[in-house]
């Protein structure tokens, strides 16, 4: 396995927010994490990244203790893409993209053709080629959160954590960039709100629920009407799509 996870526990002021959690993701596999708003999706993906310490228990990145890994060496393994990022700093696309490099570049290397073609490719990967010199202030939010996605990809990871990167998005770029992170080459964690989504483009999904794992395992598993019900709270109807084959919900209006 590339990440481990065992007995995670966090939480601010006497108020746990992961309980107890234990995962583990496998090389090019994509790991949906899914949960009601609250149930602890953003800040697992943050212990899982090596950005929050666990108050207890361990995250394992290719059996080395993330604790144990300089910062510098976790950044050229791994990406984080997060669901808000914002800098009223005037800079273009491409500065924003060309700090995916930083991990790779001493303070003084100068620009290398690999890292001119890492940007390159990324940018063209997220549909932003043409928005080279544009400045972050004029992007809207579904740009600006493609931008970020390039940035991670123009760091070469092997690991990529994104923590609901379809918001902002329209429903085509919504499902690029679920398909391009299915499709590359590395290991990803992926927290989402659409359970659709989930459902077309996880090879596992983990359900939180109050900060615990309340079930794991394909979706064809784990989206079942009863869990719906339980964690959700929704009425709905789970059937697989003659499309994809995967488990496809339908929502009860009422």
């Amino acid at each position: 396995m590339i990440v481990v996870a065992e007995n995670l526990f966090w939480g601010v002021k006497r108020k746990t927010i992961v309980s107890d959690v234990s995962l583990s993701v496998a090389r090019g596999e994509t790991l949906g994490l899914i949960g009601p708003n609250g149930s602890g999706k953003s800040s697992l993906l943050r212990l899982l990244a090596g950005l929050r310490r666990p108050d207890s228990g361990r995250v394992a990145i290719h059996g080395q203790d993330i604790a144990q890994i300089s910062r510098r060496a976790l950044s050229q393994q791994i990406a984080f893409v997060q669901q808000n990022a914002a800098t009223d700093t005037n800079v273009s696309v491409l500065d924003v993209v060309r700090l995916g490099r930083t991990p790779h570049r001493s303070a003084l290397s100068g620009w290398s053709p690999e890292d001119q073609t890492a940007v390159a490719l990324a940018l063209e990967r997220v549909d932003m080629s043409d928005r080279l010199a544009q400045a972050w202030q004029t992007l809207s939010g579904g740009e600006r959160q493609r931008v970020h996605i390039a940035r991670a990809l123009a760091q070469s990871p092997k690991i990529m954590f994104l923590d609901e990167p379809t918001n902002h998005l329209d429903i085509h770029h919504q499902i690029e960039i679920l398909r391009l992170v299915r499709d590359l080459d590395l290991t990803s964690v992926v927290a989402l709100h659409d359970l659709n989504l989930a459902a077309m483009f996880c090879d596992r999904i983990v359900v939180l629920d109050e900060g615990r794992v309340f079930a794991s395992g394909t979706p064809e598993d784990v989206l079942t009407e009863p869990l719906l019900r339980e964690v959700f709270r929704v009425e709905a109807g789970v059937s697989s799509s003659p499309y994809h084959n995967r488990p496809h919900i339908h929502f009860m209006a009422g």
